[in-house]
């Protein structure tokens, strides 16, 4: 005979429920995806939160630094000079000479003023762009958003070429890894060149997710055959 199960009243507790669910599952936090995070949704919400990271600039930083310094010293030395009582440095007074007589459309005048604009960008654009091209932004974890990371593009190159040897019939491979695209270049001793393109191009794409990379670069895999 079958026994009975009993009244499903709201005081009963679903003891068979619970023993069908196996107890991996139970302590998993609420909301998660057991079967695992869908690789292309997490590109692209974490892509959007990572950035490359910003330079410090500290080479440009200490030479501007430098020269203003040294201008502004020296005219206070000689501002100085001139409070005590003794006469203006020559050079002041030549470069005071020089902008009093000289004209606007003069050529050392333009000279100047377009190494000055010049700076000027150049100072600009280090204080907007962030910098540091030959690094990496890699994905956000889900729980840390605001953890950074990167990867320097030798060391991805290096990881790349290591996974195209790995390709049956690749007997030399180099990789340059740029922003938005990954070049490969593969020299095939055996097989057929077509297939060994086909495996090479699964394996990188294979090996750059491992890399989780905010923004994957396209690959472009080149081949060509060696029989020597």
């Amino acid at each position: 005979m079958t026994p009975d199960p009993g009244p499903s009243g709201r005081g009963s507790t679903p003891s068979a429920s619970r023993a069908a669910v196996p107890p991996a599952k139970e302590h998993e936090p609420p909301g998660r995806d057991v079967s695992g995070p869908d690789p292309a949704s997490g590109r692209r919400d974490a892509g959007h939160r990572s950035h490359r990271p910003w330079s410090a600039r500290r080479v440009p930083a200490a030479l501007v630094a430098s020269v203003i310094l040294v201008a502004a010293v020296a005219a206070l030395v000689d501002v100085i000079a001139v409070r005590a009582g003794h006469p203006a440095a020559a050079w002041r007074r030549h470069l005071a000479d020089e902008l009093a007589t000289r004209s606007v459309d003069d050529v050392w005048m333009l000279t100047g003023a377009a190494v000055a604009a010049a700076v000027g960008v150049w100072l600009i654009v280090l204080a907007l762009t962030p910098g540091l091209r030959h690094r990496l932004p890699q994905r956000c974890p889900a729980g840390c958003p605001r953890l950074r990371a990167s990867l320097d593009r030798d060391g991805a190159a290096g990881l790349l070429r290591d996974a195209a040897l790995r390709v049956p019939g690749v007997g030399a491979a180099r990789i340059r890894v740029r922003r938005h695209r990954i070049t490969a270049r593969a020299d095939v001793r055996f097989r057929d060149p077509r297939q060994v393109k086909d495996d090479l191009t699964t394996v990188l794409d294979e090996e750059r997710d491992r890399l989780a990379l905010a923004r994957p670069p396209r690959i472009v895999v080149r081949v060509r055959q060696r029989t020597g």
